[in-house]
């Protein structure tokens, strides 16, 4: 066959299926022409084809899009603070830290947290026997308070959301099992890095529902995504699923909304369309001959998706339209609050309109996040915790006037918490035994405390849960079962389906 495009008259392109074939195939031409269309399509879901689906499941039938039973959730906001925050200073006070304050751990009365059968068994280190038990205790760094009729105790650096106590179920008792920062990734796929990368939380609820809005992104993700040392865009990532099914990154700037998607200077909108409803032609064309083609299905989708967000995403980010009453409620008159405000503004106008899954990165810095406390806690997480706290209870009042929280889930979460020990003068090393998380929203009780750790804070100890717990207990108030998601020929673990918390439903 000739192929004028690349000089060599004996050469098939690989995307032509029928050596010899004089016509042009969708393959070909999206080949040949289709990454012309000047940003029309998402870097992302421009992923390597050897990602989606493979061969042997071309007969798979995936979900059709309905929930398995009937779902008390639409949407979620789940909010992801990159570092590890600490627990003992948010939402799990621990008032033995002080009484003991400057003594070892063994000269406490709590030494048998170092005995523990927690303390190895479910650690897995890049480095073999790379995590130190800080012995000396250091005490809190902030005071705390009780709010609400429920009188839960949160730290002073989150009064705002302590306001909202009553529609929160706090959560004390998530271990995890990577001592580093990997365990950003684990958080969002239920694996250890050391396993590679996986399925996202996000990428399962958009594989399994579907969209609610053809224009809008249904796994959207805002904020600077985590480090490449830490899974990068894997924790937003789809894996095996199909790019179709990743995140797709938000800016909340206006005039460059999509930054991997924006149509390029000399595009022009009417030369788009016209791309497309050739592409749509030569598709229908040559639907005869290829019936069912998911791979390339699942390419064309990812054009016309990019294709439709440049016209509706914008409109989205842009809050100018929201009152000043409303803009104030997520701080967005104030220098401090006003990034991470614009962001929960923005999902919230998101659900608002039909994007399933929002996905919020806080603190990441290039490395292993600005929450990451090794060194001068207090200063670090005062600044930090000043500019979420109020956004994020501006948020929860704000879907909760709107009557939205009643079908959106909001999850406040991190990748582990930090030691009773000091570490140096004045900080905490990572700590994957028990940490806290937040949850608020469509399904689950408010004003409640679930789990707990002992007396110092080191282990969870009273109903614990692995992280894929979180992600069963989203999938079931989104009306998933878990165990109905596994697709032939993946193979997935009993833990990477998590039990959900039953404890914090309605």
């Amino acid at each position: 066959m000739s192929c004028d495009s690349c000089g060599n008259p004996h050469v098939t392109h690989p995307g032509t299926d029928v050596p010899g074939s004089q016509g042009v195939r969708r393959r070909t031409f999206l080949a040949d022409v289709g990454m012309g269309f000047a940003g029309l399509a998402l870097g992302k879901m421009l992923a390597d084809d050897g990602i989606v689906r493979a061969n042997d499941l071309r007969s798979w039938q995936p979900p059709d899009g309905n929930p398995h039973f009937a779902p008390k959730a639409k949407n979620v906001i789940w909010i992801f603070l990159v570092g590890g925050m600490s627990h003992m200073e948010s939402f799990d006070p621990k008032p033995a830290l002080n009484e003991y304050a400057g003594k070892t751990i063994a000269e406490s009365p709590f030494k048998a947290v170092l005995d523990s059968p927690y303390l190895k068994k479910n650690l897995r280190e890049f480095v073999a026997n790379n995590h130190k038990v800080y012995p000396s205790i250091y005490p809190l760094q902030v005071g705390y308070k009780k709010y609400g009729q429920s009188g839960i105790e949160m730290s002073d650096w989150w009064s705002n959301l302590g306001a909202c106590v009553d529609d929160l179920a706090v959560i004390r008792s998530m271990w995890t099992t990577d001592n580093d920062h990997g365990a950003q990734l684990q958080f969002h796929t239920g694996r250890h890095a050391l396993e590679g990368q996986f399925p996202t939380i996000g990428s399962w609820i958009h594989y399994g529902l579907g969209t609610l809005n053809e224009n809008l992104p249904q796994f959207a993700v805002m904020g600077t995504p985590i480090a490449d040392c830490c899974g990068g865009v894997g924790a937003h990532g789809a894996n095996y699923l199909g790019p179709e099914h990743a995140g797709v990154q938000l800016s909340t700037d206006p005039k460059n909304p999509l930054p991997f998607a924006g149509p390029g200077t000399d595009v022009y909108r009417e030369e788009q369309r016209e791309e497309f409803a050739l592409l749509n032609r030569l598709n229908r064309l040559s639907g005869v001959e290829y019936p069912d083609d998911p791979a390339l299905a699942a390419r064309i989708k990812a054009y016309e998706l990019a294709y439709h967000m440049q016209v509706a995403v914008p409109d989205v980010v842009n809050c100018a339209a929201e009152t000043e009453a409303v803009q104030k409620l997520y701080g967005l008159d104030n220098k401090t609050t006003e990034t991470f405000g614009r962001q929960c503004l923005v999902a919230r106008r998101l659900v608002e309109k039909g994007t399933r899954f929002v996905q919020i990165f806080h603190g990441s810095n290039g490395g292993a996040g600005a929450w990451d406390a090794h060194s001068g806690l207090k200063a670090g997480h005062t600044a930090l915790c000043s500019q979420v706290d109020l956004p994020i209870a501006g948020l929860i009042k704000d879907l909760k006037q709107r009557g939205l929280l009643d079908e959106t889930i909001v999850v406040l979460g991190t990748e582990f918490g930090r030691t009773p020990g000091a570490q140096g003068a004045d900080g905490r090393d990572h700590h994957p035994y028990g940490f806290s998380i937040v949850m608020a929203g469509a399904g689950i009780k408010g004003g409640i405390v679930h789990g707990s750790t002992d007396e110092l804070g080191f282990h969870a100890a009273e109903h614990r849960h692995y992280v894929t717990d979180l992600h069963a207990t989203v999938l079931k108030l989104l009306g998933l079962d878990a165990h109905r998601l596994e697709i032939p020929g993946r193979k997935r673990l009993e833990i990477d389906f998590g039990r959900p918390i039953e404890a914090i439903l309605a």
